[in-house]
């Protein structure tokens, strides 16, 4: 015997930013119904960060956002007024190297090849960019012990800007990679 559990998955036709308040709307709702307390959301400038931090009051909210120098050598993306507000709402903001590609970004750069990190990657863009960075932002907030691994979360991100893409996770530390269960998909692009 089994049960079976039917929730509305919203698909947009399109990936981008203009999903970002349907996209976070949904993923709280979704939190409240599984009283989820952790959310774990992507965000390179901040701006989507600020609006994950206002729609998840009382939540443990981590924003990941790019390493330093992902970009350009030295240079933070994330802009110090996005950070402040972050910081004042209670949200906490993760710099980390990334978790699916790291190092092996700088030999892919450098001799042309690709790492086993990468084909992961590449295969979780199957479903869509912002299932492969919720996989990634969550192993990464797993890692720096700032959402549990005994319980489902809420990863939130997006296709380059905002936020299109929300799943429902089991967390794992890299180390135990493959442990990690993608529970459900709340929102997603149709097409990358």
């Amino acid at each position: 015997m089994f049960s079976q559990v039917f929730k509305e998955v919203l698909y947009f036709e399109k990936p981008g930013p203009e999903n970002t308040d349907a996209t976070l709307g949904l993923a709280y709702k979704r939190a409240q119904e599984l009283g989820i307390r952790d959310v774990v959301v992507a965000s390179t400038t901040g701006e989507t960060g600020l609006k994950a931090c206002r729609v998840f009051r009382d939540f443990n909210v981590v924003i990941v956002r790019h390493h330093t120098g992902f970009r350009k050598p030295g240079h933070q993306e994330m802009l110090r007024e996005y950070e402040d507000e972050i910081t004042k709402l209670g949200g906490k903001i993760l710099t980390a190297t990334h978790a699916l590609s790291g190092v092996e970004r700088s030999i892919r750069n450098k001799f042309g090849t690709i790492g086993l990190l990468m084909i992961i990657a590449e295969a979780l863009r199957l479903f869509g960019e912002g299932v492969k960075v919720c996989v990634e932002i969550t192993v990464m907030a797993a890692d720096a012990g700032l959402i549990p691994i005994d319980r489902d979360v809420v990863a939130v991100a997006g296709t380059s800007r905002g936020a299109d893409t929300a799943i429902v996770i089991k967390p794992s530390n890299s180390n135990n990679f493959f442990d990690m269960i993608i529970r459900e998909i709340i929102a997603k692009p149709r097409t990358r």
